[in-house]
């Protein structure tokens, strides 16, 4: 691949694979290895994927596959979505690099316990990339490429700085299990927490929370998780729960019990403040539920050079094909040292829902960005137009019997209006319970009324508070620390950041916001990557505030169009 002033590692070598390479670690734990080398007597570069996964499949010779549409299978047993996320290691091959492809300890055949992020796993894939360095084979220059879990685990690797590390490709990747993945806004998603286990590869996990608390406070946190209504709605948590030993249920059982942010979830964040190895991260605008939000941390976080690339909506085929040629060029420059132009391009590249197009900028959030309020009024519209007099407020019920939810719309836009970046929902509500689940999303509906999610945010009432040092005007910041219970009918104000989107919403169309106590039902994989979640069991009444007192709104990130404002004349005053 090359162009004018610019090319990358030509293909010209055969490819040699060692099968059931064993690397011992300090402690004596023996991690398993393939490894993937040209053919050729000299000494290459090389490329680690590091991972929980069935190990022969990340090779496996499949045509590439819609992500969530391929099942790996051990001894004929279907193993759930294929996590096919190595990538293709004959492609780095055959241009000079060597591709290691280990299994993280406690999973695959590797030996020991899985440590779930937490330690020894990040020791151990700074001891593979030092053992990697010191091979026959190798130049001593190394890189950590994949996505998902190969890209998460690429973050805690890299903050302890191997010293032969020179760059990660870690796209698709969640940095903090807890907001990310486990517990949106601080709401289990119980799905998320049975499934993604089972989906890992003979994974020997020992619960962390029973080995670190006494025997009393085990026993006490069993029982009220038991006890709890909102788990009792699910028949195999509390399974996991009443045998809490066996097979997986120590993972789940740890996830479950530890509903609030905290030692536990510290030790399963990334650790920013030392990374500093080149990183190229990124994601899907799909995929708001899992691993945009580590994308957009990371961009803030990491200290060394970088570059962002955010795709359309389920832009990945397994087994991950389309990342090759950008990451070769990535390895090329860091590890070859050669020119691929690579970093003479804008740092953040991302598509445009809408145009269908790429769009570059410098900097995030875009520097074009107008903050704009758009105000919950009565009637289920959305409008830049503060309140009227008289204008009150919107309620609904949620209940086991009977989910409802709240709806605002702007009237059908007269110009384009571009959006892109962090949105941001601060309303003010009541409920009659002690508690509110609050889901929410944004929407597009188009000139004939087709309907689809751009993105979602979540809260738990009692989770309201916000640290406000660490809080934006255009993105909130919630501990999850602590649970506050709500008092019936009481007012309070909740902010809820939603994920960010990139979508031009054209001539005729609308921006729809959709209150909600509970996941929609899913209309496709990427959907249900973002639902799964807990739901009250208890009925309340639901009033959500829009007046002069009680602003509520939607801050949205105009980035082209909305010069003037919405109408609700629609745009012909004549009518």
């Amino acid at each position: 691949m090359f162009t004018k002033t610019w090319s990358t590692s030509e293909r010209k070598y055969d490819v040699i694979l060692e099968r059931d390479v064993w690397v011992t670690m300090k402690d004596g734990v023996r991690l398993h290895t393939d490894i993937f080398r040209p053919a050729s007597k000299g000494k290459f570069p090389a490329i680690l994927g590091y991972h929980p996964y069935d190990g022969p499949a990340q090779f496996a010779a499949i045509y590439p596959r819609a992500f969530s549409s391929v099942t790996t299978t051990t001894a004929g047993q279907e193993k759930g979505n294929g996590p096919l996320e190595a990538g293709d290691p004959n492609f780095f091959v055959r241009r000079g690099y060597v591709h290691v492809i280990a299994n993280i300890r406690g999973s695959g055949e590797s030996e020991g316990y899985y440590p779930f992020l937490a330690d020894p796993e990040a020791q151990d894939g700074y001891e593979l990339i030092e053992w990697i360095a010191k091979q026959p084979w190798c130049d001593g220059n190394v890189g950590m490429f994949g996505v998902s879990y190969f890209g998460r685990i690429q973050h805690f690797v890299a903050s302890l700085k191997p010293p032969h590390l020179k760059c990660i490709f870690a796209p698709w990747a969640s940095t903090d299990q807890y907001r990310d993945a486990l517990y949106q806004g601080g709401i289990l998603a119980q799905n998320w927490a049975v499934s993604w286990s089972g989906a890992m590869s003979n994974i020997r996990y020992q619960s962390e929370s029973r080995r670190n608390w006494s025997k009393a406070q085990w026993n006490k946190a069993l029982e009220r998780a038991l006890a709890d209504k909102e788990l009792n709605a699910y028949p195999a948590v509390i399974a996991a729960l009443k045998n809490p030993d066996q097979g997986l249920n120590p993972l789940v059982a740890d996830i479950v019990l530890n509903p609030l942010d905290g030692p536990f979830w510290e030790k399963r964040k990334a650790r920013y403040d030392t990374i500093k190895t080149p990183a190229y991260i990124g994601g899907d605008w799909g995929i708001y539920g899992l691993h945009l939000p580590g994308a957009f941390r990371s961009w803030e976080k990491v200290r060394g050079p970088k570059k962002m690339m955010i795709g359309p909506a389920a832009y990945l085929e397994r087994p991950v094909y389309q990342l090759q040629y950008e990451s070769l060029r990535w390895f090329d420059h860091w590890l070859k040292g050669m020119n691929t132009g690579i970093m003479e391009e804008p740092p953040i590249r991302m598509f445009v829902r809408g145009t269908n197009r790429w769009k570059t900028a410098p900097e995030w959030p875009l520097p074009e960005t107008k903050w704009t309020p758009f105000y919950l009024h009565e009637g289920g519209v959305l409008w830049e137009r503060e309140y009227f007099p008289n204008e009150g407020s919107s309620s609904f019920s949620d209940s086991p019997w009977g989910r409802e939810h709240l709806e605002f719309a702007t009237a059908e836009l007269v110009e384009e209006t571009e959006v892109v970046g962090p949105v941001l929902l601060n309303f003010y509500a009541s409920t009659t319970d002690d508690d509110v689940l609050w889901f929410v999303s944004l929407r597009e509906v188009d000139a004939q009324g087709n309907e689809k999610v751009l993105s979602r945010g979540w809260l738990r009432g009692s989770h309201r508070e916000v640290d406000r040092n660490r809080s934006k005007r255009w993105e909130v910041y919630h501990p999850h620390t602590k649970s506050e219970p709500l008092v019936s009918g009481k007012i309070y104000e909740f902010n809820i950041s939603i994920v960010p989107t990139a979508n031009l919403f054209k001539a005729g169309s609308r921006i729809k916001l959709k209150i909600a106590c509970c996941d929609d039902q899913p209309t496709n994989a990427l959907e249900a990557i973002a639902g799964g979640h807990i739901r009250r069991q208890a009925g309340s009444r639901i009033t959500v505030y829009h007046n002069e007192q009680y602003a509520s709104h939607l801050l949205l990130p105009i980035t082209s169009g909305n010069i003037i404002g919405t109408f609700i004349s629609g745009g012909h005053p004549y009518f």
